[in-house]
């Protein structure tokens, strides 16, 4: 496996080490469907969290929120509807966003919660 791949799953450990301690539930992680996929599936109560997990190794000219394209969070809110649909829950959901920057034992947690909202289609 690749160094970055190895490093992204530690990140993603850390993050749902991070949520349990917030008090969620992990329901999911790298959860797919077709292309899509949700790093993290949690819950609290009456509320589904979607949590896109992003890891870097330096913060040093990096703004983490320049890697949530607008493509990024279609692709996140399409996979969380099919999520719902797969397993007819009806149920709030939240898209949130948790960075890691560092390496494991030295790193930064940056957790941004209701970060987004999914996109809005209108019709003329």
């Amino acid at each position: 496996m690749a160094l970055h791949n190895i490093f992204g799953s530690e990140g993603e450990q850390l993050a749902q080490e991070f949520l349990m301690k917030q008090g969620m539930i992990i329901r999911e992680t790298n959860w797919r469907l077709g292309h899509y996929e949700i790093d993290i599936i949690a819950e609290t109560p009456g509320r589904l969290h979607i949590v896109e997990v992003k890891s870097r190794r330096s913060n040093e000219d990096y703004d983490p929120m320049l890697s949530i394209t607008k493509k990024k969070i279609r692709n996140l809110v399409a996979a969380a509807n099919g999520y719902l649909n797969f397993i007819k829950l009806t149920i709030d959901v939240q898209f949130d966003l948790l960075f890691i920057i560092g390496t494991p034992g030295n790193y930064s947690i940056e957790y941004i919660p209701d970060a987004f909202f999914p996109p809005l289609k209108t019709y003329h």
